[in-house]
């Protein structure tokens, strides 16, 4: 992980003009802020859990999360502990945003729609949920609570019969105790006080838990990394994540501290965040800068938000057209178009992960509370990935009926393919079930 730097030292970003399209690519890069030797350390992991399981699990739990993590699992006696020091503030903030995901993903739970392609022929598609899937969700300094509810509601409501979490304990040895709540809230199974590489490589080989079939949630770079490896032994990935991005648009109506507020809001999140403004006001832009700078004086991790704001951008373009060509482009993991009906432009995007529409949408509602799922493509996966939903927790099966009439009415075709493919066995598999029929009229 990146060491922070001197906060005397950084600058921090002021409005430049945007150039033309063809001088973007380095203006669309995404920092870069892996360690040279994270591939190599993580390898290590996965290596030694194959060799020595449980015992080298253990070993990087002492290194890496600080703790003696025997018993591995959380036991329920535990979980009910901690939910009792959870106040209730907080329970019934974690109650009102589980309400409305759970609402958001309910309603992507449709039935199959047979679908009659010739008569006789019927095709559709039956959700089949993922048996055995593995959430990880980033504790220690900063516990995602929300994540937990992210990947656990829709994981529940999708049927998945065992769902198991990861996630790094506090200092007391444990996860936190909300941690614990949400997970309780989500319906999931088992909770494993375990974190980084060694929690993705403990579920992709199944040491000290049961191996998985999918692995899901966000995490630091050394996990994102393992979520790679752990693809190559079988393991389905959930989509591309990796450090927070925002990006957004102003025509100039946004006040200005909003803006630069939801810009912080990303970039407090990690030294390889980015955050992007857009407008064609070069007046709006020197006044989010300001913001900017006020703001972080009294930010408690400011000193992680200016790092961050090192590879920031505020750009003027020349219209709105070219604002929207420059966030294509991009394919932002966050894009908030803080514009006069701003619901009108939604046709304009077409590639960003979730999209915040006006000055009242701030990124942060989606994080936690819209219902909407904050598991997004990153680094420019939005170009073809989706944010996590229902379907992602499960199997689709294509189903096909045919009754005799709807064979005969496919036969010449099927079989005119197969022998043009070379496959006469295929030919064959339709010809066979005439002949009887045919023999009998001859």
């Amino acid at each position: 992980m990146n060491a922070l730097l001197n906060p005397d030292t950084l600058s921090l970003p002021q409005p430049r003009l945007c150039p033309p399209s063809g001088e973007w690519r380095p203006l669309l890069a995404r920092p870069a802020g892996l360690s040279q030797n994270l591939d190599r350390e993580v390898r290590e992991v996965f290596a030694a859990l194959e060799a020595r399981g449980e015992a080298a699990l253990l070993e990087f739990c002492r290194r890496w999360d600080g703790c003696e993590a025997v018993p591995l699992e959380v036991p329920a006696p535990v979980i009910d502990q901690a939910i009792a020091r959870v106040p209730e503030a907080l329970r019934q903030a974690i109650d009102q945003a589980a309400e409305n995901i759970t609402r958001y993903h309910q309603a992507q739970n449709r039935p199959a729609t047979p679908v009659e392609t010739q008569p006789g022929v019927t095709c559709w598609r039956e959700s089949r949920p993922i048996e055995r899937v593995g959430l990880y969700a980033p504790g220690g300094e900063v516990p995602l609570i929300s994540s937990v509810l992210m990947t656990g509601i829709p994981a529940r409501l999708a049927g998945c019969r065992e769902v198991l979490l990861c996630t790094p304990p506090a200092p007391d040895g444990w996860p936190a105790p909300a941690m614990l709540y949400a997970a309780r809230k989500a319906g999931i199974s088992r909770v494993f006080r375990v974190g980084g590489a060694q929690a993705i490589a403990a579920m992709t080989l199944g040491v000290g838990m049961p191996a998985v079939y999918k692995l899901f949630g966000p995490g630091s770079a050394r996990v994102d990394k393992a979520k790679a490896l752990a693809s190559a032994y079988g393991v389905a990935l959930d989509l591309p994540a990796g450090p927070s991005e925002l990006a957004l648009i102003s025509d100039g109506t946004m006040p200005p501290s909003w803006a630069a507020a939801d810009l912080l809001a990303q970039a407090e999140h990690g030294v390889d965040s980015q955050v992007i403004a857009l407008s064609w006001s070069g007046e709006w832009l020197r006044e989010v800068a300001a913001a900017l700078a006020q703001q972080l004086e009294t930010l408690p991790r400011a000193a992680i938000a200016r790092q961050a704001l090192q590879s920031a951008r505020l750009l003027q373009t020349r219209d709105e057209a070219e604002a929207f060509a420059f966030v294509n482009a991009y394919a932002p993991e966050h894009l908030l178009l803080g514009m006069a009906d701003a619901r009108s432009r939604i046709g304009l995007v077409q590639q960003a992960g979730a999209v915040f529409l006006g000055a009242w949408s701030p990124e942060s509602a989606g994080d936690y509370a819209t219902g909407s799922n904050h598991c997004l493509p990153t680094g420019g996966a939005a170009r073809a990935w989706s944010g996590l939903s229902l379907a992602d927790f499960q199997r689709q099966l294509s189903v096909q009926e045919l009754d005799p009439a709807g064979l005969a009415g496919l036969r010449s075709a099927i079989v005119s393919l197969a022998r043009a493919e070379g496959l006469e066995a295929h030919a064959r598999a339709v010809e066979l079930r005439f002949e009887a029929s045919e023999q009998g009229k001859s």
